[in-house]
Order: structure tokens, then C-alpha cells, then sequence
């Protein structure tokens, strides 16, 4: 890798940093897009790009997940009585999806997917309509499949779940601040099983670069990593200063963006 990119990829990690503690996004639905350009830029093969850059996204957020939810916690908004409940069904799910089904999918198919489920989770937030006022979380079985398909959906992504877990928390009327709060929480277990995943279905895969651990492609990692642990903190801090109808704009608004992106992508590989 050329160390004219550092710089970029220093900067990369600053801003998802922040978005992962503000929107706790993890910072992968931005962080894709992103490392897709680069890797493209430094000649990588076609076929492996997006798998790349969704494995490497989510194996920062390894890094900021910790350092958001440290800043979210002081301030008493995790909920992790939540966090439990998910946790069993996320494990499961983000190795699955990790796992032989990330290596399966053609670049095409993993670029739609993430589009499809980026711009759904924008337009839900979006709607803002109120959850029936005696709508609760499920019980434990319930639990457990939602961690699962959270845990498998942010696997084949590379986001750390809140497009996934931020809705269905506030479906079941969970404020918003403590949905962000406790989905950057949940996004250390997501990254935990789906970089397991990764690395067991990239393993000796041909045509990868040097510098990879089976999908993940550490030079970008260890990078992004150093830059977005500072910044997390910050973003955490400030959205607790924000209203719930600012908060919510912001994270529909940036997700279209990234939707639109991937799509764009998609056709092209179609």
C-alpha cells in the first residue's frame, strides 16, 4: 500500500469514528463505500473488492465499538439487559453469515444487499412513526432470532447492526439515545463473530493481496483503527447533546447517501 493513502485512510478512521459514537453505525455503512474506491484505486482483484472492504469495515469496528461504548456507559444510556438478550442470537448469526455465505456471494449480489438493507433501514427512520404505546421488547426466544438476523445481516454488510438494531429497539419503544447507545454496544459481539468469519472463509483464497488476513486487509485496518478510537468518544459525547429529531434525520440522511453509492455499484457489476 502506498503511504500516500495513510493520510486518507487516518482521516477515514477520524470521521467514521465520530459517526460510530454519534449514530453508532460502528462506522462500517460508511466505511464501505469508502475502502471500495480505495481498493479499487490500488488494482485489487475485481471479484474480492467488496468482500474486502466490508470484512476490513467491520473488523475496525472491533476498535471503535469499545471506545463509543465506553463514552455511552459513563453516561448511563446502554441498556444491557438488552445487550445480553441479543448477544447469544448475534454470535451465532454474524459466524453464519461471515462465514461460507460471505464467500459464496459475487460482489454483485454483497453490493445490492447492502444497498437494500442501508436504504430500507434510512426510509424506516425516516417515516418516524410512533410505536403502539404498549409495543416491548420480545422475550427470550424472540430475542434471540432478532440477535440472529442482526448478527447475520450486519455480517454480510460489514455494519455493526444499528440499521438493524436502532429500529427494531425503537419499534419496541426504546428511546432513541439509549437504541444508539446500546446498539454500539452490541457492535463488539457483531464484529467479533463475523471477523471469525471472515477470516475462516477468506483463508487461502486466491488473488488476495499481501497484507491480508483471509478477507480483512490489515494495513487499512491498523490505520483506520489508531485515528477512529480518538474520535469515537467525541461523537458519543455529542449525541447526547442532540434532540431526537436531529439525531434521527442525520442517521436516515447519511444512510441514503451510502444506499445510493452501493446501488450505483451494484449495476455496474451487474
Amino acid at each position: 500500500m502506498s503511504l500516500a493513502l495513510i493520510p486518507a485512510l487516518l482521516a477515514l478512521g477520524a470521521f467514521t469514528g465520530f459517526c460510530a459514537g454519534l449514530l453508532g453505525v460502528g462506522g462500517g455503512m460508511m466505511m464501505v463505500p469508502f475502502l471500495t474506491l480505495l481498493f479499487t484505486s490500488l488494482g485489487f482483484a475485481g471479484e474480492a473488492i467488496v468482500h474486502m472492504a466490508i470484512a476490513t469495515s467491520m473488523g475496525t469496528i472491533l476498535f471503535t465499538s469499545l471506545s463509543s461504548v465506553r463514552a455511552h456507559h459513563k453516561r448511563g444510556a446502554v441498556r444491557w439487559p438488552i445487550v445480553l438478550a441479543l448477544a447469544p442470537g448475534i454470535l451465532l448469526g454474524g459466524m453464519i453469515g461471515g462465514g461460507k455465505v460471505f464467500a459464496a456471494l459475487k460482489t454483485s449480489w454483497l453490493s445490492l444487499a447492502f444497498a437494500c438493507f442501508v436504504g430500507f433501514s434510512a426510509l424506516q427512520m425516516l417515516r418516524s412513526r410512533r410505536p403502539e404505546p404498549s409495543r416491548q421488547l420480545p422475550g427470550t426466544p424472540g430475542m434471540v432470532g432478532a440477535g440472529s438476523a442482526i448478527g447475520f445481516l450486519s455480517s454480510l454488510v460489514g455494519a455493526g447492526g444499528a440499521f438493524v438494531s436502532v429500529p427494531f429497539m425503537t419499534w419496541c419503544n426504546v428511546p432513541i439515545h439509549n437504541a444508539v447507545a446500546t446498539s454500539a454496544a452490541l457492535g463488539f459481539p457483531i464484529a467479533v463473530a463475523s471477523v471469525i468469519g471472515y477470516i475462516w472463509s477468506g483463508w487461502q483464497q486466491p488473488g488476495l493481496p499481501a497484507g491480508s488476513l483471509g478477507y480483512l486487509y490489515l494495513p487499512a485496518l491498523v490505520a483506520i483503527a489508531v485515528t477512529s478510537v480518538l474520535t469515537a468518544p467525541l461523537g458519543a459525547r455529542t449525541a447526547h447533546r442532540m434532540d431526537v429529531a436531529q439525531l434521527r434525520k442525520a442517521f436516515a440522511v447519511l444512510l441514503l447517501c451510502l444506499a445510493s453509492y452501493m446501488f450505483w455499484k451494484a449495476w455496474k457489476a451487474f
